[in-house]
């Protein structure tokens, strides 16, 4: 059987092929080691012009304002400058409970808004309902009863069911799927409240999708035509493919005193989506490269001690962080040591996210004669004596 360099060197066979091959590793050590360093220095050089740890980060460990904030500033004033919606609209697919004591024909009734916008009640036929609010539709009933049967008629009105004033809430939540808004001061945080909050394995941020002002039923299209199974979990992939999501750091905002925008008020179609925590791949010179659960506040210094943290050969001054965006992947170099004093801000990990751990050239060959002489000293402490 045929055996690589790297096996004959690191485990020989007998002391005469290591001893024939050590000059040979040492003068490639050398050579690599030019090249390598200089292939390193002009990769690290060009994506640090790209990307550079502190535009990387999100949050007011920046100094930045993290992705997003802008738009939720502006959508926070649009909402809240002409005050608390008191009662939204009727609209349809609602169901209306409507009682006119006086009238047999309407004492009980139970009736839905069509598509149209639209009831129909004995003796005074079709009624608008879908656009006005209970009390002007209780106003018009009583009009057109008054019109011709009833003078001065009480009428009763309750809407039983709300499926026009719905917004999804999805992902990592106890009980996704959509809730009816009962008022215009419900906010992003309560709705995520009534789907039992966010669970152990969601992720430290949120992913808004504002509703436009024409699509009240786009909440509910968009939920029912997602599988179950994917409800529950992280339906992101599928919902954000052709959004612009609003992305709020819970973690950041905290951290910056501005939770004020979790009680941003919600309304209609908007969808409120928790993605999960997912995982960090950690690869490269470390002592357990492998894929590693992210847990709250994860950062890059944390995922490499989850891999048993940095071998000898390890270039702990240009770590690689390898980012999916919608854009492309957005890479940075990263000083592992730096992180760790805290002379620069550390990056929270996402999911997706790939931490590589390169060799450094002149790290290597001490590492290789440690490796040859821990070769030499197991087989000669191994070996029989007679």
């Amino acid at each position: 059987m045929r055996r690589s360099f790297a096996s004959l060197l690191f485990f020989p066979e007998n002391f005469s092929q290591t001893f024939f091959l050590l000059p040979l590793f040492a003068a490639l050590c050398v050579a690599g080691c030019a090249s390598t360093t200089a292939s390193s220095e002009t990769a690290k050089s060009a994506l640090a012009s790209r990307v550079t740890p502190n535009n990387f980060v999100e949050g007011a460990a920046s100094g930045q304002k993290p992705a997003g904030l802008d738009k939720l500033a502006q959508l926070w004033q649009t909402r809240t400058e002409g005050g608390s919606v008191s009662d939204y609209p009727i609209g349809p697919g609602d169901v209306l409970e409507i009682s006119v004591p006086a009238a047999e024909e309407l004492s009980n009734r139970t009736v839905r808004v069509s598509a149209e916008g639209n009831i129909s009640l004995p003796l005074i036929g079709v009624v608008q309902a879908s656009g006005v609010t209970e009390a002007e539709l209780e106003e018009e009933i009583k009009r057109k009863l008054q019109k011709d049967y009833l003078q001065n008629p009480q009428v009763n009105l309750f809407v039983r069911e709300y499926h026009s004033r719905q917004v999804a809430v999805l992902g990592a939540v106890a009980q996704p799927g959509l809730y009816s808004l009962t008022s215009g001061a419900d906010t992003i945080l309560k709705l995520i409240s009534m789907a039992g909050g966010m669970t152990a394995e969601a992720a430290p941020r949120i992913q808004f999708i504002p509703a436009e002002p024409v699509a009240h039923g786009e909440a509910k299209e968009l939920a029912s035509a997602l599988p179950v199974q994917l409800v529950g979990k992280d339906p992101s992939p599928l919902i954000l493919k052709g959004a612009d999501p609003i992305v709020i750091d819970v973690k950041s905002l905290t951290q910056g005193g501005k939770q004020i925008y979790l009680s941003l008020p919600v309304r209609p179609g908007d969808v409120i989506m928790v993605p999960g925590s997912g995982e960090v791949l950690v690869e490269g010179w470390v002592e357990k490269p492998g894929s590693y659960k992210i847990t709250p506040g994860l950062t890059v210094v944390g995922a490499v001690a989850a891999a048993g943290g940095p071998l000898f050969p390890a270039n702990t001054g240009a770590v690689k962080l390898i980012r999916p965006a919608r854009e492309g992947e957005k890479n940075v170099f990263l000083d592992l040591e730096k992180l760790k004093r805290r002379e620069e801000p550390d990056v929270p990990v996402q999911e997706g996210d790939v931490i590589e751990v390169a060799s450094s050239a002149p790290k290597l060959i001490p590492y290789g004669f440690y490796r040859f002489f821990s070769s030499v000293l197991h087989v000669g402490a191994s070996a029989s004596i007679y």
